[in-house]
């Protein structure tokens, strides 16, 4: 009987040691499985929630014009008390550095075309812009063939950026994706090979802005093409979906970069090159001719650069005597035209809005305009599409007993 007492009190004494022990490895083992590896993040972001400097977080107010150039007011305009979504953008070929590829220095120009094309939808989205080391205007302009390493290098950046911001700072939210020029180049690849396919991803998209780019689907259709699962909007209450546009306001040139689908350096390897160029007018998804509203910042592009320099020379006034950041005008009607076997954003202006020109040519029409022509419009447009996004991917709530 003593023995089997003594017995009785080891295994309690050793139970008892088991116990205190799992009490003690308990909240480590719980924290190991709580906490996931944390993400380094080694983009350079030119614009990213938080960071100091931010181009894509200014003021909002606008100055309110006439067609012909007349101020007629001012609007104070606010963000989202919430913004719920997120942007991620990519911008278009700006640098002026004198290499193939850019470096990750963060440039007037690339802080002006951020505030140009990026900043307003900061009105109702978080705006993730990372730098990437694009093919610059001196490689895209020497006459040679763009290397398929630069193009690579350019894709590369982006592609680590996006990764970074899927595992590090989405956590579950509604994105849209928004580029121009080479930014839409880079997202038609990046969408075709790791948004596209991959259901988990697709979920998270509400729309891509792909401007200027060349988004090709098949003749007559709207999905398919670059895409096989992301149609073009075409109704109010669509989300996951396309807005893509190149804008002209005379005949598209035989010759012309935009609007017709297979032009070198807007195709990326391994997308069609045959089919249709999308177009898609941001102010009458469902088609025909609306009036656009066109959002510009008062603050000029960075002057001395290329791209400041050419903006200049399109011609679109600047309010004189402006106090708020932004000017918007309702000054020219938007449709989209196939004329000539070239889908095109063809605009006419409306009283008095002066006649823009094609820079540097023709052949480019009004492609450094595509990002302001319809800003008004397209900010729209994602908040719309975010709010139908949001209502069909929120949890529906518990009831209450």
């Amino acid at each position: 009987m003593q023995e089997g007492s003594q017995g009785f009190r080891r295994s309690g004494i050793v139970i008892g040691l088991v116990l205190a022990l799992g009490c003690l490895l308990a909240p480590s083992a719980l924290a190991a499985k709580k906490h996931k590896k944390q993400v380094k993040d080694t983009t350079v972001w030119l614009c990213k929630p938080g960071i100091p400097n931010n181009p894509c977080e200014p003021g909002f107010d606008t100055t309110l014009m006439s067609p012909s150039g007349q101020v007629m007011g001012t609007e104070s305009v606010k963000p989202d008390r919430k913004r719920k979504f997120d942007c991620f953008y990519v911008y278009p070929t700006v640098s002026d550095d004198k290499t193939t590829n850019s470096d990750l220095s963060i440039d007037p120009e690339e802080r002006s075309i951020a505030l140009y094309q990026a900043a307003r939808y900061s009105l109702h989205c978080r705006v993730f812009a990372p730098m990437y080391r694009q093919v610059t205007l001196a490689a895209l302009f020497s006459g040679n063939p763009i290397p398929p390493d630069a193009a690579l290098l350019a894709y590369g950046d982006v592609l680590s950026a996006w990764k970074i911001y899927l595992r590090k700072y989405n956590r579950g939210r509604g994105v849209v994706l928004i580029g121009h020029s080479q930014g839409t180049v880079v997202l038609r690849e990046l969408v075709h090979q790791v948004v596209d396919p991959k259901k988990k991803v697709l979920r998270h998209l509400v729309s891509a802005l792909l401007l200027g780019g060349n988004v090709t689907v098949p003749e007559g259709g709207t999905v398919g093409g670059d895409f096989q699962h992301i149609p073009a909007c075409r109704k109010a209450k669509q989300f996951s979906c396309v807005i893509s546009f190149s804008t002209f306001d005379a005949p598209v040139p035989n010759d012309s970069r935009f609007g017709r689908p297979g032009f070198g350096s807007l195709t990326p390897p391994g997308l069609p090159t045959i089919g249709d160029v999308l177009c898609t007018n941001p102010a009458a998804l469902r088609g025909g001719s609306a009036l656009l509203t066109s959002v510009f910042p008062t603050e000029p592009f960075a002057p001395g650069t290329t791209i400041g320099i050419a903006t200049g020379a399109v011609g679109q006034p600047m309010p004189s005597g402006a106090t708020t950041p932004w000017f918007q005008a309702q000054a020219y009607t938007g449709a989209c035209d196939a004329s000539n076997d070239a889908h095109v954003l063809q605009i006419s202006s409306v009283g008095g809005a002066p006649t823009l020109h094609a820079v540097p040519d023709a052949t480019w029409g009004l492609h450094l305009v595509d990002a302001n022509i319809a800003l008004g419009n397209l900010t729209d447009d994602v908040a719309r599409q975010a709010k139908f996004w949001l209502q069909a991917n929120s949890k529906p709530k518990k009831k209450q007993h």
